[in-house]
């Protein structure tokens, strides 16, 4: 905080009427897009343009309409009383202004008076400075990243915006709206940017806010600081780094009274940690709210749920800030007696809470609300979208409801586009609801019997511990999940109660060309159709598509598989004291397509490792387009073969890519050069043959781990029948265990041939002038794109602000487990037996290994040595061609029977997966040791 000339305050970030800063939660989810801004500021535009206007970009300015402006109208354009506007008018006095406005339309809540400065005024400010659209054209051409460059840039930005002299009709028309209020009244003078305080970008703290300020002279020059704070780093960077266009950005000034609070503070009216929605959370403090903000003092804590106050924590409060009767404030110390005494009593918490449900009522959703406490009467100075939330599915009713995400299971936590979304609920074997771009599946029914509950939470525990303690945390709490007799209609859980089939590797083979049968009938069938009969044809094909996953035999294949891991790992533990047997017994199991993925791409590295210039074209690859990739290379020596090696991989393998569950992801027949990183790392880190050798070397490990195994069960007590026992299984987890990862890539395959005749429809939707751009239609549902096939039309509005959604997801983590009040749970270990500070996971697959920790969040950016670890959010079956290059495995997402778990038994990489936040918590670089029979991962010196 700092004293300003003419008696501001300004606020370490983003103050308010009552003295705040920015409060910390909001900060953590920046996010939102250009579409954010530009849907309200047209409509807006067309409520407040007066024959001059406003125009679309920071260089217009409504000169003409000056001149056929009279004395009130002018004050209409520059200046509105906040009474007079509403959420409808961001364009016009930004998103603090609008707020505000709708704020002071709500019954029982008052809001300390003031005006807008409008959007029109600063456009005629920076319409005085030519050469401020000079700087913004260099400033859209930086790479967000350069700093340097940045900061200067914004800063010149800024002194020519200051330096520009307020016209004397827009100052004459301030200080007339100043006069009304009281010129010699203390007024706190805000920011109020287009582009804040909106439903997907809060945008807190990136301008600035001045408080205390006297006087007319004053509030003027304190205008122009908040016009030239639109250029601040901190917001030039924010609005780069979301893709935002700086000029469609402008800039209102929000000039409110000072209300001088008994105490003030913050109310959530959602839980900003759990999300839950019913539990409202109150901080406050005494004094300004600048004391919470810049973290002078920490506030008194409240939680409040249905009305009563359910938990407090009341802290000792030493500091306050006060407003001085010039200007300004200041630090103050609390009398002792006082610094423990509560802020607000319970019963104005609770009437404050009521306060806050009507405002979140008004908006539509939970909101960040800033309030001060005067005379036992509450004023609001601020509210805004809380942007952190994780959305709950909607259901159409009140009860309550358990969700478990399906990105989880099918590792894939990113944000899928509408088509993605609509294509796997199409097609999946049961329902699921849609949040934030992810699929969850309601389990509610399943927990309330207690049967299906106990095998539900079996079956989820054995794959990932982490949502069985969260769905248990649930479970935990007093009649949330309803009671249901055992037979009620929840049923057994998925997978479960699954007929024993013969050990028998024909199964394996019958069950694939089963599926090879079905996929080459779907690819000739389909050729034929277009236009609606083509999405007839599709809802035909996805019940066939629902026949193959369903297949009582496949079922049966997958289950023995799991099945027979997990007795030996059970058994050979209870019998010989060995954790994770079952790693070392299923290295290089026959029948694994996506295991023979890796290795497959070893023997294309052997293709091109004897011809140097095509390793030099490889390396060069990224300036070539990927349609041009394959013609290129075959015009260097060895390319024709090198060509064909890398077409036959694609033939077998180009459906598949990274997020595969989303139709709308790029393929790696679309995008071959995604894998020339992978192809590389292989030709540098490995001798030709290498495919085979690995493949043969696990063979003999699992075998000679075999050996070993049933020689010492022998020589135990019953030791023939235990041996017996164990080589039945032995023989069955090594006959189906392989297959586990067939099902997956049927699905992928698929979802390819769906993919070419949906893209050729979206074509013609192009030629047609429908669409500017074939991959609109992935912003589309399936049956809106079927709508517009139909009708050839399509609403470009819904596109843009599906598109601006999707990108506000990004910012948003999902839960493993979520429940209808919106509660967002992860889950926890409940172990003792890591070292102090190691990271907890979960134990996939043995071993112990120490090496370089290569964090890598996109696969097409790979870079790998040998002996590296991979650190990574999640892999999917695209992953496994890193697999054969690397030392061992992290990832945050996993479980014992995920493709990725899966895929490092069968290289024999010890691996640890479900690792909270370990891209965050380990180093790109840093060494670490991973224990993948324990489960836990030591960052080291």
């Amino acid at each position: 905080m700092r004293q300003d000339p003419g008696g501001g305050t300004k606020s370490s970030a983003e103050a308010t009427t009552c003295g705040y800063g920015d409060h910390g939660v909001r900060v953590l989810s920046m996010h939102g897009g250009r579409g954010d801004v530009e849907p309200v500021a047209g409509l807006a535009a067309k409520r407040f343009d007066r024959g001059g206007g406003a125009g679309d970009s920071i260089g217009e300015c409504s000169a003409t309409g000056h001149d056929r402006l009279g004395g009130i109208a002018m004050i209409e354009q520059y200046v509105r009383d906040l009474q007079e506007v509403d959420e409808a008018q961001v364009a016009v006095v930004g998103g603090k202004g609008a707020h505000l406005g709708g704020l002071s339309r709500i019954e029982g809540i008052r809001v300390p008076a003031g005006f807008c400065v409008t959007t029109d005024a600063f456009r005629r400010i920076v319409a005085e400075s030519p050469s401020i659209d000079d700087r913004l054209d260099q400033l859209s051409r930086l790479n967000p990243d350069d700093r340097e460059a940045t900061r200067t840039l914004s800063a010149e930005i800024r002194r020519t915006v200051e330096g520009i002299s307020i016209p004397g009709d827009l100052a004459a028309a301030i200080t007339r709206a100043l006069a009304q209020l009281g010129e010699q009244a203390a007024y706190a003078v805000r920011s109020s940017a287009t582009a804040e305080d909106l439903p997907t970008a809060s945008f807190a703290g990136q301008q600035d806010t001045y408080l205390n300020v006297v006087g007319p002279t004053a509030i003027l020059q304190h205008v122009s600081r908040c016009w030239a704070s639109l250029f601040t780093e901190r917001a030039v960077t924010y609005r780069q780094r979301n893709g935002i266009d700086h000029r469609t950005v402008h800039m209102a000034v929000v000039v409110q009274r000072m209300v001088f609070p008994h105490a003030a503070g913050i109310l959530f009216t959602a839980d900003p940690v759990t999300g839950n929605r019913k539990v409202a959370t109150v901080d406050a403090g005494f004094g300004l709210g600048e004391a919470l903000v810049s973290g002078l003092v920490n506030p008194d804590v409240f939680k409040v749920r249905d009305g009563e106050v359910v938990a407090k924590e009341i802290a000792a409060k030493e500091r306050a800030v006060q407003a001085l009767s010039a200007g300004g404030t200041q630090e103050v110390a609390v009398d002792g007696q006082r610094q423990k005494q509560p802020a607000l009593t319970d019963a104005q918490v609770v009437r404050l809470v009521r306060l806050g449900r009507r405002i979140e009522a008004h908006f539509g959703r939970p909101q960040d609300i800033e309030w001060c406490l005067v005379d036992d009467d509450f004023q609001i100075v601020q509210s805004r979208p809380i942007t952190t939330l994780f959305p709950v599915p909607e259901t159409g009713d009140q009860e309550n409801h358990v969700y478990v995400s399906v990105g989880h299971q099918q590792m894939m936590t990113d944000p899928m586009k509408p088509l993605g979304l609509s294509m796997w609920q199409l097609t999946a074997m049961v329902p699921m609801h849609e949040a934030a771009g992810r699929l969850f599946v309601d389990v509610t029914r399943r927990l309330a019997s207690p049967a299906s509950r106990a095998g539900l939470l079996d079956v989820i525990g054995k794959g990932d511990p982490l949502t069985r303690d969260a769905l248990e945390t649930v479970l935990d709490r007093d009649g949330f999940v309803p009671s249901l007799p055992d037979a009620g209609p929840g049923g057994p859980p998925a997978g479960g109660g699954s007929a024993p089939i013969e050990t028998d590797p024909a199964v394996v083979t019958e069950l694939i060309e089963r599926t090879q049968a079905s996929i080459a009938a779907l690819e000739r069938d389909i050729r034929t159709k277009t236009g609606p009969a083509l999405f007839d044809f599709l809802l035909e094909a996805f019940e066939e598509h629902k026949r193959v996953l369903s297949d009582p035999l496949s079922m049966q294949a997958i289950m023995a598989g799991m099945e027979a891991t997990w007795w030996l790992n059970d058994k050979l533990r209870e019998w010989l004291g060995e954790k994770n047997a079952a790693d070392t017994l299923t290295l290089s199991a026959p029948d694994n397509v996506t295991s023979e993925m890796g290795l497959a791409l070893l023997d294309v590295a052997d293709v091109i490792r004897p011809h140097p210039e095509l390793v030099a074209f490889l390396r060069g690859v990224e300036y070539v387009e990927d349609y041009a990739f394959l013609d290129e290379l075959a015009k260097l020596a060895g390319g024709t073969e090198a060509r064909d090696a890398i077409e036959a991989y694609l033939e077998r393998y180009g459906m598949r890519c990274v997020g595969e569950i989303d139709i709308t992801r790029p393929r790696w027949r679309e995008r071959p050069t995604t894998l020339v990183p992978v192809i590389l790392d292989n030709v540098r880190n490995f001798e030709p043959g290498a495919a085979e050798r690995r493949f043969e070397e696990g063979r003999q490990k699992a075998r000679k781990k075999e050996q070993d195994v049933l020689s010492r069960l022998r020589a135990l007590p019953d030791g023939e029948q235990k041996a017996d026992e164990a080589k039945r299984m032995i023989d069955r987890v090594r006959t189906f265990i392989g297959y586990r990862e067939y099902p997956k890539y049927g699905i992928v395959s698929r979802y390819f041939v769906y993919k070419r005749a949906l893209l050729e429809e979206a074509e013609r939707l192009v030629q047609a002038n429908v669409l500017p751009e074939q991959e609109d239609v992935f912003y589309l549902t399936f049956q809106e794109f079927h709508d517009a096939v139909r009708s050839n039309q399509v609403d470009g509005r819904l596109i843009q602000q599906r598109k601006d959604a999707f990108r506000s997801y990004h910012a948003l983590t999902p839960p493993r487990v979520l429940t209808s009040d919106g509660e967002a749970l992860t889950g926890a270990y409940r172990r003792d037996d890591a070292p102090a500070g190691a990271l907890i996971g979960l134990p996939v697959s043995a071993g112990t290994i120490e090496g370089r920790a290569r964090v890598i969040l996109d696969m097409a950016e790979a870079d790998l040595e040998t002996g590296d670890i991979l650190v990574t959010a999640f892999t999917d079956p695209s992953w496994s061609p890193l697999f054969v290059g690397i030392a061992g495995l992290v990832t945050e997402v996993g479980g014992l029977m995920t493709h990725g778990a899966v895929i490092a038994r069968e290289y024999g990489l010890p691996a640890v997966v479900g690792v909270e936040q370990a891209t965050r918590l380990i180093r790109d670089g840093q060494r670490i040791r991973v224990h993948g029979t324990d489960g836990y991962i030591e960052i080291l010196p």
